[in-house]
Formats: C-alpha cells, structure tokens, sequence
C-alpha cells in the first residue's frame, strides 16, 4: 500500500470532499432569521472541549470493561513520547491512521453511535469549554450555522454536534459496507489541509460566502482553515498560532485558567493525541467483537 509520494497531495482534497458529503444539517431548535451566506466553524479539541474527543472515548470504553486503563496508559504514554520529539508530520500521522483502522475494521457503525453517545454524556459533557459554546451560540442566535470541524470520526462529531444544538458536523469519514467499518479512510484524516477542504467543499455545496465566514481553532496545524475563511479567531492557542494570531490580528480567546491551562497543554490533550485515543479506541471494540 502506498501512504507517501503523489497520494499525500491528492488525499486532503478527497478527505475534505468525503467529509462535506457526509455533513448532515440539523434544523435549528428555534426559527430565527437565517443569514444563508455566513456560517462558524469550530474545532473541536481543546476549542471546543479540553482535550482529545476521541482519547475520551476510548477512556469511556475502559470503564466498561472493554479494554484495561494499562492499554489506555501505553498508548497515552506511546503518544506522549511521538510528540515531544516532534514527529507530527504527515507521513507519521499516515502510518498512525494505518494502524488504528486496521483495529476497527469490523465494527459496527451503530454500536460505536450508541456508545458515543453515552460516553458523550458521562465523559465529554463537562468537558466543554463554557466561553466556546457560547460564542457557537451567539452565531446561532445571528441565524448563522455552526459546524464542527475535527480529525474525530464524522459519527463522534455528529454526537457532539447533536448534543450542543449545532448544525452538523464535518469529521474524519470511515469506509463501511453493511453498517460494518472496513478498516479503510474514505480519502485521509480530516487534518490540516483536509479541514480547509472539507470547508471549502462544504460552502460550495451551502452557497457560502467564506470572506463572511468565522473559524476557531487551537492549532497551527489549522491554519489553512483559519486562513480560508474572512474572520478567523484563535481559542487557547498554542504558542504557533497564537504569534501567528498576533501578527495577523486576529482575535485571541483564552478559556484555560491554574490547573486546566496547564493540563491542557499537556502532549496528551494534543493533536496526535485523538490518533492515539483511536488506536486505543480501536483496539477496544476489536476486543468487544471477538467476544460476542
């Protein structure tokens, strides 16, 4: 199989694609004035929820037993030490994504709904930062739709999207057949340039004017979706986009005080950290499924 070369330029288009097809709109609960052209899109880990969504899940698998906290650990820790020497590239997070997929092959989409949702409301709910949805909101109550954007797998970002009454979500899209997961990416992971993309894809399909769209993030990693839109604003940024932020003038929102700052700072709250948590997440349900 080839992961590099030609198909590393070619697959953050296809991702993005992939993920602005499976983007699902959710009416608004209350009807308010729709402004059709402008919409928000917020990343999800550390911007809209402290630390790694899918990290979380694969810690609300261990508490039902799929799997031990050792296993959580070794991943964690596994993760920890491939960040501290700076090896998020694109060709390691290749190589990473292979790995986790082979796990969840197999799977049923359902089950991993079900479960998402569950985990969302005993894990994830607390975990939201408050300042951050509330700015979703306050693009909601200007008539504006609010999507996720996030290297999480489509169906845990639409749970998210769902509970906080946002519009949808775009996310890392999975090949099924049957209900069951394949083991293969529809494209890559919605990361980096995936995410600027998927946007782009998305606000051809919506008729969007994207110089009246807004983006939040946390990361460098996604400045080519900062970048694409007309307003762009940095949420607990890392130190890279938070000089980027300043240069460029756009504004900064920074929700971490005392101890949640520093844990959110941490490697593992970090992006290789939601692969990590899918390998660990992965290797779970591959667990549950030669048991039943």
């Amino acid at each position: 199989m080839r992961l590099f070369g030609r198909r590393h330029h070619v697959e953050p288009e296809v991702a993005g694609e992939a993920a602005a097809r499976a983007a699902v709109t959710v009416a608004p609960a209350e009807p308010v004035e729709p402004d059709l052209e402008a919409a928000a899109f917020f990343d999800v880990d550390n911007t809209m929820m402290r630390g790694a969504s899918i990290y979380h899940f694969a810690r609300g698998l261990a508490t039902r037993g799929m799997f031990t906290t050792s296993d959580l650990l070794k991943f964690a820790v596994g993760q920890a030490v491939f960040r501290l020497r700076g090896s998020e590239n694109p060709e390691h997070i290749a190589v990473a994504r292979e790995t986790a997929l082979a796990f969840v092959a197999g799977a049923k989409v359902d089950d991993v709904v079900r479960l998402g949702e569950e985990i969302y409301d005993e894990v994830m709910a607390d975990r939201i930062w408050g300042g951050t949805r509330a700015l979703a909101q306050s693009h909601l109550d200007a008539g504006q739709r609010v999507w996720l954007v996030t290297a999480t797998p489509v169906e845990l970002a639409r749970v998210i999207a769902q509970r906080l009454g946002l519009t949808g979500a775009l996310g890392t899209v999975a090949e099924t057949g049957n209900g069951v997961y394949t083991g293969r990416l529809v494209g890559d992971l919605l990361h980096g340039p995936a995410k600027a993309e998927a946007v782009r894809a998305l606000a051809r399909r919506e008729g969007l004017d994207l110089t009246r769209c807004t983006a939040y993030s946390d990361s460098a990693n996604d400045l080519p979706m900062l970048s694409l839109v007309g307003h762009a604003v940095a949420i607990n940024p890392d130190s890279e986009l938070r000089e980027h932020a300043r240069k460029h003038d756009w504004p900064v929102r920074d929700f971490r005080t005392g101890r949640k700052a520093t844990m959110t700072a941490l490697p593992i709250a970090a992006g290789v950290g939601a692969i990590a948590g899918g390998v660990a997440a992965g290797i779970a349900l591959r667990r549950h499924y030669r048991r039943v």
